[in-house]
């Protein structure tokens, strides 16, 4: 897997996306599999199919003639396409539609993983799993119109959600460390779009840093094993799942599982992971709140946490209690989140500390360990 990802995308959209509805391209060499997209992004009355495409090469065409093709605001890409497929042409995608998001439609096989979790960190905002034939249901149906129109940053994207539009974050300045606090770990949650994001975080993150890294990320579980080794190459860090009793250990990643939550416990002062499966109000499967929950409690707040790019408010509660705990929160800005609802909510409730790119909270928390280091 190449290692390198994109440069984080500002993504300045029209004011008219919410009047005039999310404008969708389907790329996808399958007419039937187009047919059923259509059908159903069309079934939603905010949704519109600005184009179809059977191939990469005919989607590029088309995105380039916008006199024809108008804007596009959500591009829904299969990958596995007779020609330049959709991996290949995702970079020339993504520079020529500038302000769309890209759903990558994909399937759940160790290859479909490999190749979708590149397509994330490329720049892609969030991946779609293709169903089997008869899988195209009514549930399928509301699973893909809340992406898209998440991506879209239409209202109906998910209960709570905040439009990109009404995003009023701080100015982004520089990061003034707090000299009194000294964090133990570094957790990180991060959804739709985050893997672009994070990529870029951890690859300007110096190494020997001296905080182990904790990260949620939602993802199905047949893929945390290809996300692990990708973020071992980004990162430069040794990088384990998290099943139960793992050691957590300075200048080492450990990585959520697909199937529960990430917690920490504190067994003979060391710390080590847990995984639960108790239910939490966010209906995520790894959510972001137990982990950060588990850190107010057991690191008595002494953890510096940072959302990163996802749709809906997973997390907002677990870093209030973090902080509240004496803990201490960054967070994403909006320009560079694909969907800025999990950075969106943490500030919007004034608890976030540091509001920026994810190369600017990669210098932060770096200003802020080394001036607990000097303590």
């Amino acid at each position: 897997m190449n290692a390198h990802a994109a440069p984080v995308r500002r993504l300045n959209r029209a004011s008219n996306v919410s009047a005039n509805g999310v404008r969708v391209m389907i790329v996808d060499d399958s007419l039937t599999v187009r047919t059923i997209f259509k059908r159903m992004v069309e079934s939603a009355p905010n949704l519109i199919v600005a184009e179809t495409a059977s191939s990469a090469e005919q989607a590029i065409s088309k995105l380039r003639n916008t006199e024809k093709t108008g804007r596009v605001d959500v591009i829904l890409l299969d990958l596995e396409m007779p020609g330049m497929g959709g991996l290949e042409a995702l970079p020339t995608i993504l520079e020529t539609a500038q302000t769309a998001q890209v759903l990558v439609v994909s399937s759940l096989t160790e290859d479909g993983a490999e190749a979708t979790l590149k397509a994330l960190s490329m720049g892609a905002a969030d991946t779609m799993l293709k169903p089997r034939p008869g899988g195209f249901n009514e549930d399928y149906r509301s699973q893909l119109l809340a992406k898209i129109g998440a991506l879209g940053h239409e209202e109906i994207a998910s209960e709570g959600e905040l439009p990109k539009s009404a995003a009023n974050t701080p100015p982004d300045t520089r990061y003034v460390p707090s000299p009194g606090f000294s964090p133990e770990v570094l957790a990180i949650g991060a959804s739709t779009g985050g893997i672009h994001a994070l990529n870029i975080m951890l690859r300007a993150l110096p190494v020997g840093v001296g905080l182990p890294i904790l990260i949620t990320q939602h993802l199905p579980s047949s893929f945390i094993s290809v996300f692990a080794r990708q973020v071992e190459v980004i990162s430069g860090r040794r990088t384990v799942i998290a099943e139960d009793g793992t050691p957590i250990r300075p200048d080492e990643v450990a990585v959520a599982t697909g199937h529960g939550h990430m917690v920490v416990k504190r067994e003979h002062g060391n710390l080590i992971c847990g995984v639960s499966r108790e239910p939490v109000r966010s209906g995520c499967l790894p959510s972001v709140d137990p982990m950060l929950s588990s850190l107010a409690s057991v690191c008595s707040g002494n953890a510096l946490a940072i959302i990163l790019s996802g749709m809906g408010r997973d997390g907002s509660e677990g870093a209030k209690e973090l902080i509240e705990a004496g803990g201490m929160v960054f967070a994403q800005d909006a320009e560079t989140s694909a969907v800025w609802g999990m950075p969106g909510a943490v500030t919007k409730a004034g608890i976030s500390s540091f509001v920026a790119p994810p190369e600017r909270l990669a210098q932060a928390i770096t200003a802020q360990t080394n001036a607990s280091s000097k303590r």
